[in-house]
This record gives C-alpha cells, structure tokens and sequence, in this order.
C-alpha cells in the first residue's frame, strides 16, 4: 500500500489530506489548503462588475447562471485564468504550487469560526494546482464543494495499516507526537497545542481527552459522516443525476433543478459505478501484469547485452592482435565504437527500465487505492469520485499500449570483423572507405520559388572521389529559427511545398555515407510570394463539381450543394481573393469561405467544423461554422457580383466584401491553423476565382492604425 500514499496526499501542502473537497475537476483539497489559495480577482474581473459595466457574461462569470451547472465544465464558466485585466495594488506571495496569493487589504475581524469556515472574500478566485484550472467561487464558497468522505475512509485505513505513532494535527513545522485526543473536536493535540488551542474553560471544559490510542479507535468505530447536498446542507443524497453526474437530494428535485434530466436512485447507480470500475481494474490489472514480465525481460536483456559486449570485445581484440603493429591503431578505433553501441544500448534499455518502473509504480498505486476505495460503503461518496477514478483507469490502460511494453533495443551487436581479407592484404590497407563525402554545391541557377514552395538543386563537388549515399536538406521556419530536415534520400533535386507566404527561409545541404557527414553548404535565402496565386483543385473536390477555365471556372451537375477547395492552403500571413458570379438562376445560396482538408465536400460549406463560410441568396447573406448560423446581414448577390474573402492569419480573422463592400462585421475570429479557400454550390451557380490581389487599401490602413 505504500505505492499508494501519493495518491492520498494534497498537492499543496504535501501532507495527508484533512476535510477533502472535490474540485469541479475532480481533483482534491485540502479544505484549509483550498482557502490559503484562495485569490481576490480585482474588482475590474468579478461578474458583478461586468453586468455593471453592460459587458457580456465572461468565462469565468458562472453565478448568473444555474448553480447546479457548477459541476459542468460545458456551461459553468470553468476555465483556465491566465491573469488580470490591471495590476494589482498588494503584493503578490507565491505559494509552494506556484499559484498566487493576494493578502488582504485590511487585517480580517476577529473571528471564533475556525479558518476553514470563516466567510471567503468576494470575488474569489481558486485555481486548481495540479490541472491549474480555475473558476471563480459563488457565495456558499469552499461550501459549494463536495465533500470526499471516501477519500477520508481510505486515508483512515492507510494510517492505521502503518501503525506509526500519532502526531499532533496542529503543529505548523515538524509536528510533535500527539498526547490527547479530543472526541468531540476529533483532533490529536501534543501538550503545547492543547495548552494554547483547547484551553480546559469555558466550553471546551466539557469536552473529553483521551489517550490518542484509545481515540484512534474510537475515531475508527465511530459512524461515518453521511455526505449531505451542497445546496441544502441539512438533506441526505437520495437520488444520482445522470447529466450533472452527480448526487442530489429530494430538495434539489423538488425545486425543479433536474427537471429535465434522468435521475437514477443512488444505491443502483453506486452499484453500478462499483461494477464499472471494477471492469476498468480488470484491464489494468492485466497491463500490470504484463509490464512486470516486460521489466523481467529489459533486465534480461541487460545481462545478455553484457554477455555479448564482453563475447565480442574479446573476439575483437584476438583478431587485431593477429594484425600486430599495423593494426594496433585501428583496434583502438573498433574498440571505441564497441563500447560506444555496448553504452548506447544500455543507456536505451535502462531508461526503459526506469520509465517502465515508474508507470508500473504509479499504475500500482492507482490500482491499490482504486480497491480501497470500492471497500467503502457511502454510495455518494463513491459515486462524487468515481468517473474520474474510472477515466484515470481507462487512460492509465491507454498508456500501456502499443509500444510500451515492446523492447526499445536488441540484444545482437550489428558489428562484425573479417580479418581474413586484410591479413593477406595488410600493407595495402586505404583510408578512402573512412572518408567523409565532400560538401555539395548548391546549383543557384536552378534553385527558385513558386508561390509558398521552393525548388533546391544541388551536386557533389567535381573533383570529388568519395561517393555519397544520400543528401540530408535542411530549412529554417521562415522566421529566424532553428533548422529542420525536410528531405532525406539520394535525389540531387526536392521541392518543398506548404512554406509560408511572404516569407524568408535559410536552406542549407550536407551529405552522408557509412563513416559520417559531410559540411553543410553555404546557406541560401529563399523569398516566397508576397500574394499567392492558385486554382481550384481537382483533385480534392467533389465528384459533381465542373471545371472550366485553366480550372479558375467551376460549376455543379447536382441540384444539391458541392465543395471545392482552392489548391493553396495557408496558415501565416494576410490574404485575400475574389470570386465573380458567371450565372445565378432561381435565386440559389452559394457559399463562400475557408475550409480544412478535410471538410465534408456533399454539404453546404459551413454545415460541419472543418469549415467557415458566408452563404448569400440574391437578398440576405448569413454566417456558418459547424451549422451555426449568424448576423444576418441585408443584401444580397446577382449574377456579375464580386465576393471578396479576406484572410488575416496575423490577428486570426475572416471578413467577406461584396461588390467592394465589407459584408457584416468580421465574421469569424480566433481561426488557426491551416486553411484552404473553399466555395460550395449547385448548378444554379457558376463562379470564376481570381488570385493574386493585393490587401484593400482601407483595410491595410485600418490594419496599420490598429
């Protein structure tokens, strides 16, 4: 069980957890941990003063939303809290974790609750530290979490299985060991403490001390704490919704709160919960079985690799013996390049070994406090933690896949000695065979570009009497960064396609054979095109999709709407085309805009998320990604109409123009990646692509003042 202490342990103060609370994430806190994490965003950040200000609801702004839907990461403003909108007037402490911890303005009232339940601060902010993701707490506070009374049933066991002696539970350094128990705090006290916190006055006069051994075993026979709704504090768990995956009581269903979904009695779903997880360990189970046979054979295979590296040093050294003074220097040579496969394979098998072990041991661990926790009999409590514990299983399996368990190295050594042919030939031994090919020469008139590709040709030196096997070319990223190979093989001759418009690269040649490689070249600078210049592809479109005009013209055989792309893609820099309409009968909607690869070619543009469109009828026009549709805008095409699609990639928009007029407001924003031109119609419509235009003025004017 040891492997599983990890497990139990809080990620902020690195001690066993103590009232643990479930983060909407499913992680764990300590209660009094989350709270000394706690941040006050500034008043500029909190949802009350964005509804003040008339600004929308933000991603951290949950409370004007159903509180139930805290537990949902689709709808409970549940996100990653990069910073604030102004600096802050305190200094800032970073806690062990690394999130930061604003003091409070002011020292707080005096107070007789105890720190973890005193009022929390508005506007406060708590960011997970082990998935640093962060939300913004609604008035109950740290209250609004759960609490994990099986964890705390399994850390109870833990402890008791190690037998250590009991430590005081308040001391803040090294604690000291514990000589009281309280059994109404339920708090072991060391003489110190229990002077200064649990006076024998007043109320707490009253209360019972006993022996810390006689109180573990009362804290071990006493009834555990039933988990009670978050919402309603004085209710049980009864029932368990499907949707929200989480435990409710009668109450929360009586407001109506789960109205709408399937709701499922607790007992049956804790049973169920228990049978999945089980299912899940099974797996597991297997995987770990099979990396320990795995770590048997890495350590096999240290031992044979030790074998064979001594077999073969010795029969290496016999045969350059045999060779006397002249081969004296070479057997040196082979040596060297013995120990050094004989070190690499180690090194390679040992470091399987070690990242092998360490998964092993946390996969163990998981397992362990997996049955541990399927020990426990507080349904709710199970059922708060057990999808994350099944989706923990299901990817600790994953990551036993393939590939994992298969050896990363053999045993052989690729190397062998035939000193039959240089014994009889010794004094004419050469060293051609151990030179180095010479530096090829890049070929400046035959290298160029082409839009975003560029064309390298190169040759071996010529006088060069060393033959190479094959040429390594390398390119920067366009900007100034490290290089990257882009082509290995014999070919004197590669075009390198999807470069970045407008865009300088460094290029550089080296050849190799068997004993090394060469010097890079001189390195060569490379300019893409400024505007590109492309077609529609053939290739990639629908089958029902007609090409005319060098394939600049396409229209449709179908009634239904048909895509194709433009055979350029981009995803760097500004761009902009225009299409014309060649013919527009029966008042059709064509569709214009950007699309993956893969975008569906039988569907309107802009139906599924490979696609951003702009779909317009001879009235109206509309905005679509993923069949959402937006900003209906007034005005409409006819045939002789001009759309124009505008790509910016640098401040990642999409904007539409007809007839020379910017349609709507910038349609899409935030779009990465790479895109293709697309367009989608039927045979109403006949359309003509025309590449190679400049930025319009007004929006490089616009684009600079911005």
């Amino acid at each position: 069980m040891e492997e599983m202490e990890e497990e139990l342990k809080c990620p902020v103060c690195g001690s066993f957890y103590r009232e643990p609370i479930i983060l909407p994430c499913s992680h764990n806190l300590c209660q009094a941990c989350a709270r000394n994490i706690l941040v006050q965003t500034p008043e500029s950040e909190s949802p009350q003063s964005r509804r003040a200000s008339g600004s929308g609801v933000s991603d951290y702004d949950y409370l004007d939303l159903d509180k139930m839907s805290l537990y949902s990461e689709a709808d409970s403003g549940y996100g990653s809290y990069g910073g604030f909108a102004s600096a802050p007037t305190t200094p800032c402490q970073k806690s062990p974790n690394g999130v930061r911890v604003f003091p409070p303005a002011m020292p707080p009232p005096a107070t007789h609750l105890s720190p973890a339940l005193a009022p929390v601060p508005r506007n406060s902010c708590i960011t997970c530290p082990q998935c640093h993701r962060s939300l913004i707490l609604d008035d109950r506070g740290l209250r609004g979490f759960p609490k994990n009374r099986v964890l705390e049933g399994v850390i109870d066991r833990y402890q008791q299985s190690k037998a250590a002696a009991l430590k005081c539970q308040l001391c803040e350094k090294a604690p000291k060991e514990a000589t009281v128990m309280c059994e109404q705090c339920d708090v072991f006290y060391c003489d110190p403490c229990r002077l200064r916190c649990h006076p024998p006055r007043g109320p707490l006069a009253k209360h019972r001390l006993v022996p810390p051994a006689q109180g573990r075993v009362s804290r071990r026979l006493s009834p555990r704490k039933v988990s009670t709704c978050t919402d309603h504090e004085l209710e049980n768990h009864s029932m368990y919704c499907v949707q929200c995956k989480m435990p409710v009581c009668y109450q929360c269903l009586e407001e109506g709160k789960h109205s709408s979904h399937e709701v499922k009695a607790l007992g049956a779903m804790w049973k169920l919960h228990k049978s999945q997880l089980s299912q899940a360990l099974n797996g597991l189970s297997d995987r770990a079985k099979e990396a320990k046979e795995f770590l048997v054979q890495l350590r096999n295979m240290v031992q044979q690799i030790q074998e064979n590296s001594v077999e073969f040093e010795a029969c290496l050294v016999a045969q350059c013996d045999a060779l006397i003074d002249a081969l004296n220097r070479r057997k040196a040579q082979l040596l060297a390049r013995v120990n050094k496969e004989h070190e690499h394979k180690l090194k390679v098998v040992r470091d399987q070994i070690s990242h092998c072990t360490v998964k092993l041991r946390q996969t163990t661990g998981l397992m362990e406090y997996c049955l541990e926790v399927i020990k426990e009999n507080d349904p709710s409590g199970f059922l708060q933690i057990s999808d994350a514990l099944i989706r923990r299983v299901h990817l600790t399996e994953d990551q036993w896949g393939k590939g994992t368990l298969t050896p990363r190295m053999t045993t052989d050594f690729d190397l062998s000695l035939d000193n039959s042919p240089l014994l009889q030939s010794i004094h004419q031994l050469d060293f051609v065979q151990m030179k180095v090919p010479a530096t090829p020469i890049l070929q400046l008139e035959e290298c160029c570009t082409h839009n975003n590709s560029a064309t390298l040709s190169w040759k071996q030196p010529p006088l060069s009497t060393v033959p190479a096997e094959g040429y390594i070319l390398e390119l920067d990223d366009g900007n100034g960064g490290q290089f990257r190979e882009v082509y290995v093989g014999k070919e004197t001759m590669c075009t390198v396609d999807g470069l970045h418009f407008n865009s300088t690269y460094n290029a550089r040649i080296k050849a190799f054979n068997k004993t090394g490689v060469s010097q890079y070249s001189k390195t060569l600078v490379l300019q893409t095109s400024e505007v590109a210049w492309f077609a529609f592809d053939p290739g990639s479109a629908h089958s029902d999709i007609i090409f005319s005009n060098d394939n600049l013209t396409v229209t449709c055989s179908s009634y239904d709407d048909r895509v194709v792309l433009g055979k350029t893609g981009f995803s760097k820099g500004v761009h902009y085309w225009e299409l014309t309409v060649d013919r527009y009968d029966n008042h059709p909607d064509p569709a214009f805009g950007v699309a993956r690869i893969d975008v569906m070619k039988d569907v309107m543009l802009g139906k599924d998320d490979k696609a951003w469109a702009m779909y317009v009828d001879n009235n109206r026009s509309w905005f679509m990604h993923n069949n959402s549709h937006t900003n209906r805008t007034e005005g409409g095409i006819t045939k002789g109409a001009t759309i124009g699609v505008l790509l910016d990639l640098n401040r990642k928009t999409l904007t539409f123009f007809i007839n020379d007029e910017q349609q709507g407001p910038i349609a899409f924003e935030n779009v990465e990646g790479m895109f293709f031109p697309a367009v989608s119609l039927n045979r109403n419509v006949q359309v003509t692509l025309h590449t190679g235009l400049p930025v319009p003025d007004f929006y490089s004017s616009r684009a600079s003042i911005a």
